[in-house]
């Protein structure tokens, strides 16, 4: 009996799409274009998706209501905050157990310098600039959630606040470096 002869002339396919189709409900993506980790070229780029749901920085800058300089000084706020911050922490099994007293872990340099930098922000700032920031960037409270913390509900206190943030978020780019004295008096 004769074989079944084999189709030799194989078609190639473009290239597969991996991005999910399958999304939550309430699922808030953006399309970003970062640099390709696994790349042979340093400036290669590659296209992910950023979830901004519970990210009010990321929503700002991925609408265009804040520059790059402005996003990239506070991702330097919230990083500095992550570093500073000295919370509940876990306990660690590989210690040797002794009676349940935890000695405290001395504070390390990159915390002292996140402190010093965070206290400069606060002094620049001011004590309302600063509340204000640490609200939305590191408690991702909304416009309206920091109205209704103060009291105030109106939609010209939410554009006050907003206006208030951008104004500090200029503040915070030229603290960490990301924008001169000049670029920001342009505005």
């Amino acid at each position: 009996m004769a074989r079944a002869r084999r189709n030799t002339s194989y078609k190639l396919t473009a290239l597969h799409d991996r991005r999910s189709r399958d999304l939550p409900f309430n699922a808030e993506l953006v399309e970003v274009e970062i640099d390709n980790p696994l790349a042979l070229d340093l400036d290669e780029k590659i296209v992910a998706m950023r979830s901004i749901r519970n990210d009010p920085l990321g929503r700002l800058h991925s609408h265009h209501q804040i520059d790059e300089a402005q996003y990239r000084g506070g991702r330097a706020y919230q990083n500095d905050w992550e570093k500073a911050e000295r919370g509940p922490q876990a306990m660690d099994p590989t210690r040797e157990y002794v009676d349940g007293a935890r000695c405290r872990e001395p504070v390390t340099e990159s915390q002292r310098q996140a402190v010093l930098r965070l206290n400069r922000v606060e002094r620049e700032l001011g004590t309302d600039g600063a509340a204000l920031v640490h609200d939305v960037l590191v408690l991702g409270l909304t416009m309206e959630q920091i109205g209704q913390r103060r009291a105030v509900r109106t939609q010209r206190w939410n554009d006050y606040f907003a206006r208030r943030f951008r104004e500090c978020l200029d503040r915070l780019a030229l603290v960490y470096g990301f924008a001169t004295d000049t670029s920001a008096r342009r505005r």
